[in-house]
């Protein structure tokens, strides 16, 4: 009886935070994407507030300015397709660690690259456009809110959670609890590879409308694969294995030609 009514209540809990991505998957969100971009909002400063101290952030003006022009373009694409997104406070910023091949992004725009991934991997704009591309698609698609809600489902345990928590919603008052360090936390934890897959579907796409080749995604990965000899870089750890990655992007490539007009695309976002 009482395993039945647990069960009740779990898969109660599940449907009523059941969302869809863009691409039509089925997501867990405890914690909605609103709540996701304000406690972001939050976490980011804090997040790079370290690199500052130690003088590693934004010291490379024309690195700084090259990573703005295209994430400007793709930015100009992604609201365009996604027009949510225009409420949102874009920022960029680079860190200054040599040795760390890797970029990240936070709900509501909030991004950061490092210069490991640029200086060692030494990507086109076109490649480059992909990892920003990618990472504007972990933030369109609300994956830093289902991390948040995977871990937080994690924590507070649903199967012990009553009636009466999910008559009042008290559940999602104990989501926001630190929700500024979850979302710090929902960085740092790997993606599932379904979210990794899906960010680069739709980053192939927002990069073709931007006017960056669709064919460098699959050169990019070529080229982070071979930095480290066989030890992937951090920004590829968690992600699908590189023989299937590279299949699907080639794949994916001559669909996205249709949106690539590379002498169409002069737009530049104003950051804030």
């Amino acid at each position: 009886m009482i395993r039945s009514l647990v069960f009740l209540i779990s898969t109660a809990i599940l449907m009523a935070a059941c969302a869809t991505s863009p691409t039509g998957r089925s997501q867990l969100m405890l914690v909605s994407p609103n709540q996701a971009v304000k406690a972001s909002a939050s976490a980011y400063p804090e997040k790079l507030k370290k690199y500052a101290e130690e003088g590693k952030l934004n010291t490379k003006p024309k690195m700084l300015e090259r990573v703005k022009r295209i994430t400007g373009q793709l930015i100009v694409e992604a609201e365009k397709m996604y027009p949510e997104a225009k409420q949102w406070d874009w920022e960029v910023a680079v860190i200054d660690e040599p040795d760390t091949v890797n970029a990240w992004s936070m709900a509501g725009g909030k991004m950061a690259i490092y210069t490991g991934l640029i200086e060692k991997v030494k990507p086109t704009d076109d490649e480059l456009a992909q990892v920003m591309a990618h990472e504007i698609s972990h933030a369109l698609a609300n994956h830093v809110a289902e991390q948040m809600s995977v871990a937080m489902a994690s924590q507070i345990g649903l199967a012990v959670l009553s009636a009466t928590a999910l008559k009042d919603n008290r559940y999602r008052s104990a989501a926001l609890t630190g929700a500024a360090l979850a979302a710090t936390l929902a960085v740092s934890l790997p993606y599932s590879r379904a979210a990794e897959r899906e960010a680069d579907k739709i980053g192939i796409e927002i990069a073709a409308r931007a006017g960056f080749d669709p064919y460098a995604a699959a050169s990019l990965w070529k080229k982070m694969t071979k930095v480290n000899k066989g030890a992937p870089p951090e920004f590829l750890n968690t992600h699908p294995a590189a023989a299937s990655r590279e299949k699907t992007l080639l794949e994916l490539a001559p669909k996205m030609m249709k949106y690539y007009h590379p002498n169409e695309h002069h737009l530049r976002y104003r950051f804030h």
